[in-house]
This record gives C-alpha cells, sequence and structure tokens, in this order.
C-alpha cells in the first residue's frame, strides 16, 4: 500500500494564479474568489499533485503525509 497524503492550500497566501489546477487537473478547483481548493484533501501520493505543489509561485500547497503529519512539500530545511 503506498503513502496517503493531506493535501491543504493556505489561501491567506494564494493569488490564484491556476497554476495547480493546470498541472493536477481534476486534484485542484479555483473557487469564485479565484482560490484554490483540493478536490480531495486526503489522496493517495501522486506526483500530478506534488508537481503542482513545486509550481506555486508562492508555496501555497501544503502536502503531509496522513497520519503522521511529516511534511512532503515544502520540505523541511
Amino acid at each position: 500500500m503506498g503513502d496517503r497524503w493531506e493535501v491543504e492550500v493556505d489561501r491567506s497566501i494564494c493569488i490564484g494564479s491556476a497554476q495547480c489546477v493546470n498541472r493536477a487537473t481534476g486534484a485542484f478547483h479555483l473557487d469564485s474568489a479565484m482560490q484554490s481548493h483540493p478536490v480531495e484533501p486526503e489522496t493517495d501520493a501522486n506526483e500530478r499533485i506534488l508537481e503542482a505543489a513545486e509550481s506555486c509561485p508562492v508555496e501555497a500547497i501544503v502536502i503531509t503525509l496522513l497520519g503522521s503529519g511529516e511534511p512532503v512539500f515544502p520540505p523541511e530545511e
């Protein structure tokens, strides 16, 4: 069984660039205020979601391992 992730978007810093929507079609959506939301906050580990987080110009997407809370992205320094 693979890893499970918790995906969150910090909407206080999200600028609505839609990079996440473009990189991971179906995994994120923008609301009427142009703020991103994960379609499924708890999901299987997925390269497209990681690429979306990495492409966010303000690093508003946070991915952690479900259960342990260990950071996936952004990585710990």
